[in-house]
């Protein structure tokens, strides 16, 4: 029998306080956990529960104040602010949910800027671009600025921004919570493609139910703490 792989995640005993004038408040209490590779999870919980500390601690973009965290086998919670922002550009893809898209710029000029920040050829570049565009179902949107584009095409745009450089994991902070219920739905199909078909392991925040259903497990946070741990009605 083959031996099953490794976690991508690995979040052991995690603690992330912040301090007030020498008021303590704790945001994640002893939290541990894994994340197997090519796995879609949610994570949901009320407002100040912990779970976009979590997001951001994964993604390399917080420190914790205690425990260690590893993905794909390095311990990100011991590198410096320089190793972090290398790991990052190699490893993660951030969608979030206003986009984040630099209004001067065309959907190709704001899907190249992650690949600014690696030894590549333009011609490289290019086809990088140019294939996350066709993957995100935008080849024909290339030369659109963010306003002349619909709230979903701004966040295609954002998911081909994610994943142009390839990363083993998407991070995905409400991407659905600025969108109608259709375009919503739209980004949800795409994120589950990239999950099957590219083999991405994405992690969600999200506050609505029906963006849960289409994640593999979801995880409920409450003060900071991992509530339940329940898997979603979607395979």
């Amino acid at each position: 029998m083959a031996q099953a792989q490794p976690p991508i995640v690995v979040v052991e005993d995690i603690h992330k306080f912040f301090t007030r004038g020498s008021e303590r408040i704790d945001v994640l209490n002893g939290l541990s956990l894994e994340v197997p590779e090519g796995e879609f999870l949610a994570l949901m919980g009320p407002s100040g529960s912990g779970k976009t500390t979590l997001l951001n601690l994964i993604a390399g973009l917080d420190r914790p104040s205690q425990g260690r965290i590893w993905v794909r086998g390095q311990e990100i919670s011991s590198m410096s602010e320089g190793q972090l922002a290398g790991w990052r550009t190699r490893n993660i893809g951030f969608v979030f949910q206003f986009y984040h898209l630099i209004p001067v710029l065309t959907a190709y000029r704001n899907v190249e800027l992650p690949l600014l920040l690696l030894p590549l050829s333009r011609a490289q570049r290019r086809r990088q671009v140019l294939n996350a565009l066709d993957i995100v179902g935008l080849s024909d949107r290339i030369h659109h600025r963010p306003g002349q584009l619909s709230g979903g095409q701004q966040q295609r745009v954002g998911i081909a921004r994610a994943i142009v450089t390839d990363p083993a994991i998407i991070v995905a902070d409400e991407p659905t919570g600025d969108l109608d219920a259709k375009s919503a739905e739209e980004i949800l199909d795409l994120l589950c493609e990239l999950r099957s078909s590219l083999g991405k392991t994405i992690i969600m925040v999200t506050h609505d139910p029906r963006a849960a259903q289409r994640a593999d497990r979801v995880l409920h946070l409450d003060k900071g703490r991992l509530t339940s741990e329940v898997p979603s009605a979607v395979s």
